[in-house]
Order: structure tokens, then C-alpha cells, then sequence
């Protein structure tokens, strides 16, 4: 049996002064932390680096005009990802401090 669920659209993001801004600084600045990444690569990547680097500029592009002109609906990379991030560090941290002992 096939069962379709359809999830109802995430809510409007809340609008603040700044956050087209903000929004089109994390819409560019991921891709470019990849782009930065991929230069990075020792030089036999073969493919790889070019493609990384073409995949990036296409989501750059991609991501710039939600973030500035549909901004109600673009939601930050940093936000999601830092979140796991810090909660891995802090996780880190613990058992630093308690292994220590």
C-alpha cells in the first residue's frame, strides 16, 4: 500500500529589521565556505573541485533571490546547522570535563 502524507507548509518566517540581509549573507556565505573548501584541495581532486565549485555558484544563485525577495519563507543555514554544532561541541565539552577527573 502507497500512503501519501502531505505535510502542511512551515509558518512565515518573523520579519525583523536586518534580516534580509542577514538572510543574504547566509544564502552566499555557505556556498562560498564551500567554494573555499574545494580551492583547498590538494591538487589531484581531479573532478571534484570544479564540481564543487560549480554546484556552490549554482546554489548561490539559487538561494540569493529567496533569501532577499521571498524572505518570509527563507530560513538560515547557520541557524540550522550551528544548532547541531554547538550541541556536538558542548556534548565534547562535558565529557572533557568529566573524564578529567
Amino acid at each position: 500500500m502507497w500512503l501519501v502524507l502531505n505535510r502542511p507548509p512551515p509558518p512565515d518566517a518573523p520579519y525583523w529589521p536586518g534580516r534580509r540581509l542577514l538572510a543574504l549573507v547566509d544564502a552566499v556565505g555557505w556556498p562560498l565556505g564551500w567554494m573555499a573548501l574545494a580551492a583547498s584541495l590538494p591538487q589531484p581532486a581531479g573532478i571534484v573541485g570544479p564540481m564543487i565549485m560549480a554546484l556552490a555558484a549554482l546554489s548561490a544563485l539559487c538561494r540569493a533571490p529567496k533569501a532577499v525577495w521571498v524572505n518570509h519563507r527563507y530560513h538560515f543555514t547557520t541557524w540550522r546547522w550551528g544548532r547541531w554544532v554547538l550541541i556536538l561541541l558542548l556534548i565534547g565539552l562535558v565529557l572533557r570535563v568529566a573524564l578529567q577527573v
